[in-house]
């Protein structure tokens, strides 16, 4: 088992189900994302409520006291609680303060400095816990909580007023509020369910929009799924329906046909390559299998020299034949023979004109070059394609056949041209295909076998470099051209 196998046992494996995974997966992202923010500003508007609904009843309080009037325990929403300097209880307290009982000793601390009179103070306060304490309905002992506070001084008071506070005459009185959370979190808390529910419902949604139109956006791939397979050696002419949308599924279909019409090209040239090889064994296998059947047959009659070169002749012609089928083999495999290296052609160009055999034509091969012209490849390699043209030209030439090198900029190129009877234009790519013979008698009398140019092609299209005939008046000329390597001055 591969360390994919556990991932595969809950991935799934659809592109549909892939596709519903992945936005849900993103807008649960972005959900979350949303619900955090709207959890925080709400909480933080309800706080912002909470504290102004705090101050408003302080400021009512405040006006309350000074005009003498103790405050109505049940009419504050908020907790609140006013203590006086030098007075052990509460001057009044209510909404939920009451809860603390508070009559025997006030809760929140003596004003013993003065905020000034009536300068509003907002800071957190512990709420003491004491034993004597009821559990309050806002369980607010032992909790901090942001208290609001202003304070009175009763100099400003008329004695009546003062007196009917109870408080001394030179007392300072302190109004405080408690900021309860409460709202603020019960709101938030009814906010974050409503948005728990909105964003599952939202996920599903989501996942099933995903799914579905994927699932109807892949309907062309099904389709040329089906044609695709629907493709095969005996029928290689199927292709797939290319849709008229113009997305992305129409430049695969017609990717799929492109590549359909070139696999289908390549089986019908290997059809015709092996077709043509076949004829081209059969061919010198009849000659040889008749010579030497006839010579069997009639020894005392044979004369046995002759035969034994027809079938040497013969045999030759096949191993030239297999030698240039495995060639071209390993060329269409891109199979490397050996490792590259720095060839000089110009020096290549001369060997093979002082070692080619001009015995069965008396023909003139000479070698024009003005210095030396480096490649980078396989020496082997570039003799085969040299020789080639060499041979191709022999095979043609009448008088004369010339070997040029020059190096142009970043190029090399080398041209090897003939006196011979010439290529027609229409035939300039054609003599480049596989077993082409212009001239089939002639070539079979001469040992051809129409792979030497296509062979020579591919080495030269092996090395980065192009392989051309180029128009004369006289003649055939082929244009080899090459990259050239760099020196060790310039480098």
């Amino acid at each position: 088992m591969n360390a994919a196998e556990p991932r595969r046992r809950w991935w799934p494996r659809s592109v549909r189900a892939r596709a519903a995974l992945a936005a849900a997966s993103t807008a649960a992202v972005i959900l979350v994302g949303i619900g955090w923010w709207v959890h925080r500003d709400v909480y933080r508007q309800g706080t912002q409520i909470a504290e102004g609904q705090a101050e408003q009843q302080l400021w009512a309080l405040v006006d309350q006291l000074n005009e003498g009037v103790v405050p109505a325990r049940r009419s504050a929403v908020l907790p609140y609680e006013v203590v006086a300097t030098g007075r052990r209880s509460a001057v009044s307290y209510g909404g939920g303060m009451d809860d603390l009982g508070p009559g025997t000793r006030h809760v929140l601390p003596d004003p013993s400095e003065s905020n000034g009179s009536g300068g509003l103070t907002i800071r957190p306060i512990r709420i003491p816990v004491r034993r004597d304490y009821p559990r309050d309905r806002f369980d607010m002992a032992g909790g901090t909580y942001t208290v609001m506070s202003a304070d009175i001084s009763a100099d400003g008071l008329s004695s009546d007023e003062v007196a009917a506070l109870g408080v001394a005459a030179d007392a300072t009185l302190r109004v405080y509020v408690v900021v309860l959370p409460h709202s603020a979190e019960a709101i938030t808390e009814t906010t974050d369910r409503l948005l728990l529910r909105a964003g599952l419902v939202s996920l599903v949604l989501i996942a099933a929009v995903a799914y579905f139109a994927v699932r109807i956006a892949l309907r062309p791939v099904e389709a040329i799924r089906v044609l695709t397979a629907s493709v095969t050696a005996s029928d290689p002419r199927e292709r797939v329906t290319v849709p008229a949308t113009g997305h992305e599924i129409t430049a695969l279909a017609t990717t799929i046909n492109t590549t359909l019409q070139r696999l289908d090209n390549a089986a019908a040239q290997q059809r015709r390559f092996v077709a043509d090889a076949a004829h081209e064994l059969r061919s010198p296998l009849t000659t040889l299998l008749a010579s030497l059947e006839v010579a069997l047959a009639y020894p005392e009659r044979t004369d046995w020299p002759a035969a034994t070169t027809t079938a040497a002749r013969q045999t030759r012609r096949l191993q030239a034949l297999a030698e240039d089928l495995l060639l071209l083999a390993r060329l269409d495999t891109r199979t490397s023979l050996a490792g590259p290296e720095t060839v000089d052609l110009t020096a290549l160009a001369a060997w093979l004109t002082e070692q080619y055999p001009l015995t069965e034509r008396p023909l003139t091969l000479t070698c024009d070059s003005t210095a030396p012209a480096p490649a980078h490849g396989n020496p082997d390699e570039y003799e085969r394609l040299l020789r080639n043209l060499i041979d191709n030209a022999a095979r043609h030439a009448a008088h004369r056949i010339q070997i040029t090198t020059r190096n142009q900029d970043d190029w090399i190129v080398l041209t090897v041209h003939d006196d011979g009877p010439g290529v027609p234009t229409e035939d300039a790519e054609r003599i480049f295909e596989r077993f082409v013979r212009l001239d089939d008698a002639r070539s079979r009398d001469h040992g051809g076998t129409g792979l030497g140019l296509a062979i020579a092609r591919d080495l030269a299209h092996r090395h980065r470099g192009t392989l051309t005939l180029t128009p004369r008046t006289l003649g055939a000329c082929f244009q080899l051209r090459l990259p050239r390597a760099p020196t060790s001055a310039e480098k």
